[in-house]
């Protein structure tokens, strides 16, 4: 079966052709459009920008993604494409989109679950996991750990009360000086940087709960380059950088290790943009090791927004037949209440 997966929550306009044959899956193409250098000069993502943007290239990525799979669009056999959660004028983009192209294919159109497509992505990585498994979904918009059980039962254990993790990458590093995004910045200035250069605070980190806190954190850092001077920021980048990596990594792995405590789950699936993070990636590897715990992150070419996510979340719901029964998903919704 080929997949048309098309995804426009935010500000990447993403489209793939996925096959499904013979129990395996594999990405034929997945290419996007980032809005970053549209975004960056606001310093965030401003939601009728992004519209506009989609407009203007949905149609033109979904046939760069057609002619890179090698196929034509009368082999699609179904879409897949966003509903939410997400930025309401981007999504109707993506799913009028979808719509029109799956009634003029004469073929069905689904519509799909942002966040389950992150975790359809590190599924991808490792196509044999099967629920139960905890999940940790982590991004720009998003930072909440949830329980997946067989049948796409979702029970969550905690999510932030403010801002996600993705979002307090890039609101620090703006108070720092960096360009939007600040989220791989921060990682590359931080890489060889002294951890313990200054402590940030860790909100939540020793409560019994799932829950996160980032705005803290911004405010932290706030008063942190207010009093002290343009120059002293600039000449100890690296370190500030790295302290300020560790704090958010240290709360969502004390956290993620609270919840497979409590659930005493075995397999760890991690989604969302900061999964890329290479030191997530190291701290939360290294304590899955120690514990027997299986860790699935997905490569880091499908850890930011994209079409093969979705795509790979409808077929995740065709191998257990609940195609059919897809819960309706609001803009705000979390992915489990």
């Amino acid at each position: 079966m080929i997949w048309l997966g098309i995804e426009s929550s935010c500000d990447e306009t993403a489209c793939a052709i996925l096959k499904d044959e013979n129990g395996h899956v594999e990405v034929l193409s997945n290419p996007l459009y980032s809005q970053i250098k549209e975004h960056a000069v606001f310093g965030g993502v401003v939601p009728e920008v992004a519209a506009r943007e989609h407009l203007q290239k949905i149609s033109s990525i979904t046939s760069e993604a057609v002619e890179q799979s090698g196929l034509s669009l009368k082999d699609i056999d179904a879409i897949a494409f966003t509903t939410g959660p997400g930025l309401m004028g981007p999504l109707l983009v993506g799913a009028s989109f979808a719509r029109g192209l799956a009634k003029d294919l004469n073929i069905p159109a689904y519509g799909m679950n942002h966040l389950e497509g992150h975790l359809a992505a590190a599924w991808l990585t490792a196509q044999d996991l099967e629920p139960p498994f905890l999940t940790l979904t982590v991004s720009g918009g998003h930072t909440e750990l949830v329980l997946e059980e067989p049948g796409f039962k979702y029970t969550s254990l905690g999510r932030t009360r403010d801002d996600a993790a993705g979002e307090a990458f890039d609101k620090c590093g703006k108070l720092l000086g960096l360009q939007y995004p600040a989220g791989a910045t921060i990682g590359r200035l931080g890489k060889d940087g002294n951890r313990k250069f200054h402590r940030f605070p860790r909100a939540l980190k020793g409560d019994d709960s799932g829950e996160f806190s980032f705005s803290g954190l911004k405010t932290a850092v706030r008063r942190y380059t207010e009093t002290n001077s343009p120059e002293f920021i600039q000449e100890n980048l690296g370190d500030i950088c790295a302290s300020l990596e560790e704090a958010i990594v240290d709360i969502l792995v004390s956290k993620t290790v609270w919840a497979l405590k409590k659930t005493k789950m075995k397999s760890l699936v991690v989604g969302g943009g900061v999964s890329a993070n290479a030191r997530l990636r190291e701290v939360l590897g290294n304590y899955c090791e120690r514990h027997g715990i299986r860790l699935c992150f997905p490569d880091r070419s499908l850890s930011t927004d994209n079409g093969a996510m979705i795509a790979a979340a409808a077929i995740r719901r065709v191998r257990q037949n609940l195609l059919h029964d897809i819960p309706e998903v609001k803009p705000w919704m979390p992915l489990a209440e």
